[in-house]
């Protein structure tokens, strides 16, 4: 730890410096809920050619990997119910007869507007609190949620698990990056995104 601190005079990013801000179903913002989340991450496909004895490996589609979270589940409000609410605003319903033709679709499942999950932001912050490095989930909906199984031994806090799918991310560093920090490029400001799946024509690969 010296080195960080007497070394270069720059702290390392810490694990436990990070927000979540998510809105599901349109109603309470969850992002003190959140106890643990994971960074997004890629998946790019291979394709093999064999040429004698010899095999050659070619890089193919890119894949977003989906994202596992942990939340604390309060009495007030009620963390099941929000996203019980969710899922109610994707369109999903009870089956109380056989005439129901109400299904999920990803345009409720993912929109704000539509009582959806909106934008998912995970923001890594420094001593101070200020956002060093923020990523913005594209088009994420909820995937699976599985409540903590209740045991009379136990005095551990409730929790819910997620997974949460999404078609891509984009990163954007906040503050200025010099040359000597960093190997993508030049100085970049406080709003520039400097990695994320989006070409000149479009989106690349994305969550399937």
């Amino acid at each position: 730890m010296a080195f960080w601190t007497v070394a270069t005079g720059r702290d390392p990013k810490r694990a436990y410096r990070f927000m979540v801000s998510m809105q599901p179903g349109g109603g309470t913002q969850v992002d003190w809920f959140v106890k643990k989340v994971g960074k997004p991450s890629v998946s790019v496909s291979e394709t093999a050619h064999t040429f004698l004895n010899h095999t050659f490996y070619y890089p193919g589609r890119v894949s977003w990997n989906s994202i596992n979270m942990s939340l604390v589940d309060p009495v007030t409000p009620d963390a099941a119910a929000i996203f019980m609410t969710y899922l109610a605003n994707a369109g999903y319903t009870v089956p109380t007869n056989e005439t129901q033709v109400s299904t999920i679709s990803k345009r409720k499942a993912t929109q704000a507007g539509e009582g959806g999950l909106g934008e998912v932001r995970i923001q890594q912050m420094d001593g101070d609190g200020i956002v060093v490095e923020e990523w913005l989930l594209h088009n994420a909906w909820i995937k699976s949620v599985n409540l903590d199984d209740l045991d009379y031994e136990s005095d551990a806090l409730a929790n819910i698990n997620l997974e949460i799918r999404y078609d891509w991310a984009e990163l954007t560093v906040h503050g200025p990056i010099t040359s000597t920090e960093t190997s993508v490029g030049s100085t970049m400001d406080s709003t520039t995104p400097i990695f994320s799946a989006t070409g000149g024509s479009g989106p690349v690969g994305g969550g399937s």
